[in-house]
């Protein structure tokens, strides 16, 4: 009788623990969060001698078109100052390119794309003794950056689901009555044990 009280009390417990750990969460709607996006697009080439990185915020058509080129040895990584550079796009030979150094191997170039559409640039690039030829490919006239993704709401807290709090109800007082039936069966027991050992105190003869 012990044993099937004790058993019924686990299920019991085991039975309210999902409520508990769960509280109402749907599980088959959930999604993976999307990353935030990116702030400037960019395009990048590399030779033997020299790496080049290209960086520029969204480009509109006929407008204005400030692009970051980011020039580095290879082999180190080091950056490259003092580069010369003849930039030209196999979509429109006509257009013009100028370039500033900005600093150790970051250059300003400046231009101006007529259509929405990808263009591409050749990039060639004379450091003293040094001379190379690149291509940037990719670079997106008239695209918007992708927007970041809304942060994913908060799940639900332990005591936010009636259904939770029911089920923590429930249960804590069936724990309690299946308790009290239990004590209230012992004790008869005990009693009994108690008078059956007088009873045979008294008939059991004296030596």
């Amino acid at each position: 009788m012990r044993k099937n009280l004790f058993l019924l009390l686990l299920l019991t417990w085991l039975a309210a623990v999902p409520a508990w750990a769960h509280g109402g969460e749907d599980h088959g709607d959930a999604k993976a969060a999307t990353p935030a996006g990116a702030t400037y697009f960019s395009a990048a080439a590399a030779s033997e001698q020299f790496e080049v990185l290209l960086r520029y915020f969204p480009l509109k058509p006929g407008g204005d078109a400030d692009l970051r080129v980011f020039l580095s040895d290879f082999a180190t990584n080091a950056p490259i100052k003092g580069a010369k550079f003849i930039f030209t796009s196999p979509e429109d030979p006509k257009l013009k390119f100028t370039t500033t150094e900005k600093g150790p191997g970051e250059y300003l170039v400046e231009t101006t794309f007529p259509a929405k559409k990808a263009y591409s640039m050749t990039v060639q690039i004379a450091v003293g003794d040094r001379a190379d030829l690149l291509l940037l490919e990719g670079i997106a006239v008239g695209k918007e950056l992708p927007v970041a993704a809304a942060p994913a709401a908060a799940g639900p807290g332990l005591f936010s689901s009636w259904k939770t709090i029911l089920a923590l109800v429930g249960a804590f007082v069936l724990g309690i009555a299946l308790t009290a039936v239990f004590l209230r069966r012992r004790r008869p027991e005990v009693l009994l044990t108690s008078e059956q050992v007088l009873s045979a105190s008294r008939r059991s003869p004296f030596p």
